[in-house]
């Protein structure tokens, strides 16, 4: 029963309700300012739903540091990962028109589906896509869609089967987008629609969703109302356009607003009920999306902080208890820009923040504030305490970058040793050339991957990115034979506390298309 329902059972009528639980909202405005400031957020938009009535929705800050142009409710931002819950819902309702089930098999949808390990190809279900539990690693196969490529469906799911696996399937908890591009794809399959008009129609269409798009070109010109991402470097804050993850698609690729959010959190509250009463998802699926399909380690922080004692995912959402009630929430990031949206349905409330600066902590600072408030918890400064770590864990991430000085430094071999056209079985090709006595790389499909090899040891370099906003500086080691040619190449993150986990450099196995003898 929901909690407005067991209100009128007991004699309460629903306004003396809500006003008993109301969030205090000029108490969360002004720590948002706070929190903003302190994380230095140029723009930041939030909403909260509360017993089915959207309590606030509103902008505050800017949308670009160079026009200063004010942030509205109406303003989009890339939600990122909070699309996943997205595509669940999509399945949820293809699922409930008896074109497919949770447990069909992908292969029965996409004959194509391949991964390394023919058990594996063969047992995947549509739920395994959707929990992180293929036994993929973290961001297993994202250069293939990060940050920008020109990659088509057809060739990431070319690429898959050539990902070794880090677990055994379905044994443990590996976040990664490429399940979910894969899910997006049997959307479309399923439907006869792409993933992107099945959800701009199916979805966005009835929750009067008017402003959202399921990807950045489908923006009306007419709109320019809508954020830039900022990155912090080197004491600057500096805007960082990127397309709000396109390539992503089923895994991140919705822009939305606010205003617009508000009808998600308020149809999520409501069990998959639209305004008018009429349901876009059953209650049924919503509790499967909502069912915890695959455990991650309970955090002691988390513990003492509210006294988390579970988490994991379900199909689209991360699950948690939170001070005793189940949460479902999701974070999203993009170069610059992160979301959080926050569901606690016993409480019948909702939270979707979004802003244009990748400072994670400054969210959470205000959902935890918002909660505390809403469960009238003991007050806690949540701003200060979370601003504290998070300064911290960059200063400490920081000095990860610094290369290590090497004794008895070896010298490298002559340039047209290491320059050939190399070739990863999953990425494809990427291209090392001697411009001006120098080494460069290119990968060729992703044009913000180019950089300098700089010589560090051996045959070891480190890779120097010309956008050295992307933080994402990679060591490259060279396996060369006794003869002086190189056999294959490997790439790793030089700080992978600072790079994002999507860089999944490791992944990669370089080997030369012509040897270097044959040049």
């Amino acid at each position: 029963m929901k909690l407005t329902s067991l209100a009128t059972a007991i004699g309460l009528s629903i306004a003396s309700f809500s006003s008993f639980a109301a969030v205090d909202t000029v108490k969360i405005e002004k720590i948002i300012n706070a929190s903003m400031a302190r994380f230095d957020v140029p723009g930041m938009a939030v909403a909260i739903v509360e017993n089915d009535k959207v309590v606030l929705a509103k902008g505050f800050g800017v949308s670009h540091l160079d026009t200063k142009k004010a942030v509205t409710k109406d303003t989009l931002f890339g939600i990122a990962s909070n699309t996943k819950a997205f595509t669940s819902a999509a399945l949820a309702m293809l699922i409930e028109q008896g074109k497919l089930s949770w447990d069909d098999r992908v292969i029965d949808h996409l004959p194509e589906f391949r991964l390394a390990d023919p058990y594996v190809t063969r047992e995947m279900r549509i739920r395994d896509l959707l929990s992180h539990r293929s036994g993929l690693g973290l961001g297993a196969g994202d250069l293939m869609i990060w940050p920008d490529t020109d990659k088509e469906v057809s060739d990431i799911l070319a690429g898959l089967q050539y990902l070794k696996p880090d677990s055994s399937f379905r044994s443990q908890y590996a976040y990664n987008n490429l399940m979910f591009v894969t899910a997006g794809e049997v959307v479309a399959r399923v439907s006869g629609m792409s993933w992107n008009d099945f959800i701009e129609q199916k979805i966005l269409a009835p929750l009067e969703m008017s402003h959202s798009k399921a990807g950045f070109s489908r923006i009306p010109k007419s709109n320019d109302n809508w954020a830039t991402g900022h990155i912090p470097l080197d004491g600057k804050l500096t805007p960082f356009f990127v397309n709000y993850l396109e390539d992503f698609r089923g895994a991140g690729a919705i822009a939305s607003s606010v205003a617009d959010m508000s009808h998600w959190l308020r149809l999520q509250l409501n069990e998959g009920k639209l305004p008018n009463g009429e349901a876009l998802f059953s209650e049924k699926s919503q509790q499967e999306m909502w069912h915890l399909h695959i455990t991650s380690k309970a955090s002691s922080k988390a513990f003492d902080a509210y006294r988390q004692q579970f988490r994991g995912y379900g199909l689209g959402w991360s699950i948690e208890d939170y001070q005793g009630y189940k949460k479902m929430s999701h974070g999203g990031g993009i170069l610059g820009m992160v979301s959080q949206v926050t569901l606690l349905p016993e409480k019948e409330l909702g939270i979707v923040i979004l802003s244009n600066q990748q400072a994670f902590g400054a969210l959470s600072a205000i959902s935890h504030e918002i909660l505390e408030d809403a469960l009238k918890l003991e007050d806690k400064d949540w701003v200060e305490d979370l601003a504290t770590k998070h300064f911290e864990g960059k200063e400490k991430a920081y000095k990860t970058q610094a290369l290590a000085e090497v004794a008895d430094k070896q010298a490298a071999l002559p340039n047209n040793v290491y320059a050939n056209n190399y070739r990863d079985d999953w990425y494809g090709d990427i291209n090392i050339t001697e411009q001006d006595n120098s080494l460069r790389i290119d990968f060729t499909h992703t044009k913000r991957l180019k950089g300098v090899l700089e010589h560090y040891n051996g045959n070891t370099f480190v890779v120097r990115w010309d956008e050295r906003l992307l933080e994402a500086d990679a060591y490259i080691e060279f396996n060369v034979k006794g003869n002086n040619v190189v056999e294959s190449a490997t790439m790793h993150a030089v700080a992978p506390a600072v790079t994002d986990f999507s860089f999944d450099f490791h992944n990669l196995l370089l080997k030369p298309v012509k040897q270097a003898a044959d040049k």
